[in-house]
């Protein structure tokens, strides 16, 4: 069975401070599994759930000062509560952030350590996705990541045209997954990436095999002997096969 979007990941040089604005900012919970890793995740609901792709941070030495090739855009349900999210994330310590957006309707912000991020106006689509509307990834070709990640996951593809392409997983429940084609994407680093796993009666072993059979490389981060996989996609965006904690 192909695999699930379980988290989006965040490198950091302060695991706990990044986690606490997350958790915040999401009205989420904070949990960890090990020294140098927050996790962020709703409260009541047992990881890993499709209604809640959760938000891992990670100390690592020295992270690259870059703009993310993955970010969040999160959702809100009227143009009151758009105002009222921006003003408390900015008292959490979000700064205002220019990438070019010029006059839109969405407010991009950077968090405490420069990640850029979007406060989206109210949009019928995304209500009903929880905080996070939408986790979107910047990429050169939105139809050759859409055919990557469709295979790859058991998400359903809603839409994919030149310039963008939509997926929600097949339960129809949580944020969207969205490529969104962009001028140079291929050359900016990344600090964030997708985690993904298996189902339990599945095997990880056979699931990085087949990635690789559709057009998935390895990858090395520095990542040393650890119990999860790092691969790139097609456009060279590392990501991770994760056993089940």
């Amino acid at each position: 069975m192909p695999l699930r979007l379980v988290n989006v990941n965040f490198k950091a040089r302060n695991d706990s401070a990044l986690g606490q604005f997350w958790a915040k900012a999401l009205g989420w919970g904070i949990s960890s599994e090990g020294p140098g890793v927050t996790n962020v995740e709703p409260e009541g609901v047992a990881w890993p759930d499709p209604s809640a792709i959760c938000v891992d941070v990670v100390t690592v030495p020295d992270p690259e000062t870059v703009r993310y090739r993955v970010h969040l855009d999160l959702a809100t349900t009227s143009v009151a509560h758009q105002a009222e999210l921006v003003a408390r994330l900015k008292d959490l310590g979000a700064t205002p952030a220019d990438v070019g957006q010029g006059d839109v309707p969405w407010t991009v912000l950077a968090d405490p350590e420069g990640n850029v991020f979007c406060v989206l106006e109210p949009r019928e689509i995304y209500r009903g996705t929880g905080p996070i509307a939408a986790i979107v990834v910047d990429c050169a070709d939105p139809r050759a990541m859409a055919r990557f990640w469709d295979e790859a996951m058991d998400w359903t593809l809603l839409e994919v045209s030149d310039d963008h392409a939509r997926m929600r997983s097949a339960k129809g429940v949580g944020p969207y997954l969205e490529f969104l084609r962009t001028s140079g994407a291929m050359s900016v680093g990344s600090r964030a990436h997708l985690d993904v796993a298996p189902y339990p009666d599945d095997d990880k072993a056979a699931e990085v095999a087949r990635l690789r059979a559709l057009g998935a490389t390895a990858a090395d981060v520095g990542q040393g002997d650890v119990p999860w996989t790092v691969l790139a996609d097609p456009e060279g965006n590392d990501f991770c096969v994760l056993s089940l904690r």
